[in-house]
């Protein structure tokens, strides 16, 4: 099982496109989840949910996805503001870093910043990689130009960012300038993988530039586009993952560790003798394990 968290609903419906078998799964406190399995890996059970805007509301959610499926891994997608000029509309960027940009202490002649930031899971990332250098990817897309995949950092706040000479531009600007886009959930999202250590990835789409022509790109179906492209990234690297933690792939050049069979366990106990605590038990050595 993945967890796929959006925030908007088109970036949801992004991802739905690329599912099939659909269950809807209630949490007891009312969030909705729907689980389905992708159309290409059909193999890979998801479950998406949209947190809304925001890094708070990302953070809970996410908490609350991890808790009710424990999944092998979870992924974060959407779209974003791009920074850097290398970038083009409808690029995917899989974060190797996220900051949160915002904390800082303000003072009367300036903002001293106080960064915060978490490196997203290494395994996931290695295969967010092996899926760009791939490129099978690529035919899950719905048509048009084929994006380009860049791993960098985003930074990640809770102001939709659309200048680039705003107070909050010029923080990242200045203090976190490797950041190639801008966006208001990796945050959240990327703190409760810290906490609850479940592998994670964040995943953008470029639908603008976060340079004041937001509403221009937007009325041009960049979102749609950005929004499609991230999904269908993000759906292959889910199968990856999976596929790679169900099969027990080696990762890291390290081996795979070997599968140790159920064990049951039962005391018989006869006569007037009884079964009092057990305190360990010596199975012996399993066939097939190393010594």
């Amino acid at each position: 099982m993945i967890i796929v968290l959006t925030a908007l609903e088109l970036e949801y419906n992004a991802v739905r496109e690329q599912l099939t078998d659909f269950r809807e799964h209630r949490h007891r406190h009312g969030t909705r989840f729907e689980v389905g399995r992708i159309k290409a890996h059909p193999g890979t059970e998801v479950a998406v949910a949209a947190t809304g805007m925001g890094n708070l509301s990302a953070a809970a959610l996410t908490e609350r996805a991890v808790e009710e499926f424990r999944p092998a891994a979870m992924l974060f997608m959407g779209i974003a503001g791009g920074l850097k000029t290398w970038l083009q509309l409808g690029d995917v960027v899989f974060a190797t870093s996220v900051y949160a940009y915002q904390g800082g202490r303000s003072e009367d002649e300036s903002f001293r910043v106080r960064p915060r930031s978490w490196e997203i899971s290494h395994d996931v990332g290695q295969a967010a990689r092996q899926v760009a250098r791939a490129k099978a990817w690529y035919g899950l897309l719905p048509g048009g130009d084929l994006p380009e995949v860049h791993f960098a950092p985003i930074a990640a706040g809770d102001v939709l960012l659309d200048s680039r000479t705003s107070s909050h531009a010029r923080v990242i600007e200045d203090s976190y300038n490797d950041a190639a886009a801008v966006e208001m959930e990796g945050a959240g999202f990327a703190q409760a993988g810290h906490l609850t250590n479940i592998p994670f990835g964040l995943i953008r789409g470029i639908s603008d530039f976060a340079n004041g022509q937001k509403s221009a790109t937007d009325s041009k179906g960049w979102q749609e586009i950005a929004a499609a492209n991230a999904a269908a990234f993000t759906v292959s690297l889910a199968a990856l993952v999976d596929d790679a933690r169900t099969t027990g792939e080696a990762t890291d050049g390290e081996p795979a560790a070997p599968t140790i069979p159920p064990i049951h366990n039962t005391n018989i106990a006869n006569d007037n003798a009884r079964v009092g605590q057990q305190i360990g038990v010596n199975f012996g050595r399993y066939q097939g394990m190393e010594k």
